[in-house]
């Protein structure tokens, strides 16, 4: 399933005992369905607040219902779901496929409403930051990331991965007007590894570190000498990539199927 999520009404991906959850409403949407359990799994477990243009999860459905109707599983999972999550696109996969452990690269997308008012449009979707960013020092600072390191110093406490070394394979960091964007592609992240990464490019587009002590932070592995995390609600799901399919391929066939007039 593709999926697309506003985080802001949820306590993240995973289901939980006393808050709500977008897994726990799929799961919920599913089961009405199937007359049946369905356990839903993602790419990647985001955090209160944290959305999704294009989340992948996958799940074990009836193969006869399938054949009959796959679009069934868009609308009529649609149809049980609240406005802020949406099933955008369907496709079948291996028996064996899993949506976490066989995705081998994901993105995310920060955004940032850079003016010296907050909107009203988009309080809930951007972080607002009222000084002045400069987007090329961000851009330079952006530079000691791109490639394999040891991120421990973008690494958040409660991280349970067993090694902090990842690849980051491409980060842009570009402005829209007031929107100040940065999307980062990689093998895999760390928990808040983007939200880290993204409070420290800030503190070098404000001007209160310079890009070349940005380096020297990743350089020290040091959580403590970094900048505070960026909110949440900022933060993006913007692609999974698997071998044979990646999730903003769906959504831009779908794009494509519904500008056929």
């Amino acid at each position: 399933m593709l999926v697309e999520f506003d985080g802001s009404p949820f306590s993240g991906w995973q289901k939980q005992a006393n808050a709500p959850s977008v897994q726990q409403h799929i799961q919920e949407a599913l089961a009405v369905i199937e007359g049946r359990h369905v356990q839903v799994v993602a790419a990647g477990r985001t955090d209160a607040g944290v959305h999704a243009e294009a989340m992948i999860a996958h799940a074990d459905v009836s193969a006869g219902r399938w054949q009959c109707s796959d679009r069934a599983y868009v609308h009529g999972t649609n149809s049980h779901l609240p406005e802020s999550i949406r099933i955008v696109a369907v496709r079948a996969v291996a028996p064996d496929f899993h949506a976490r452990f066989d995705c081998r690269e994901r993105a995310y997308t920060y955004r940032i409403w850079n003016r010296t008012t907050a909107s009203a449009l988009h309080a809930w979707r951007h972080w607002w930051m009222p000084r002045h960013l400069d987007v090329d020092r961000m851009r330079e600072a952006a530079a000691h990331v791109k490639g394999r390191h040891d991120f421990s110093a973008l690494r958040a406490a409660g991280c349970q991965a067993s090694g902090a070394v990842r690849t980051i394979r491409e980060l842009n960091i570009w402005r829209d007007g007031c929107e100040v964007c940065i999307s980062v592609r990689a093998d895999a992240f760390l928990y808040h590894m983007v939200r880290n990464l993204v409070g420290n490019l800030v503190e070098a587009g404000i001007g209160k570190m310079t890009p070349a002590a940005f380096g020297e932070l990743i350089d020290s592995g040091d959580r403590k000498l970094g900048a505070a995390t960026a909110p949440a609600h900022g933060l993006y799901f913007a692609d999974a990539v698997y071998d044979d399919f990646a999730a903003r391929r769906m959504l831009e066939a779908e794009a494509a199927k519904g500008s056929v007039v």
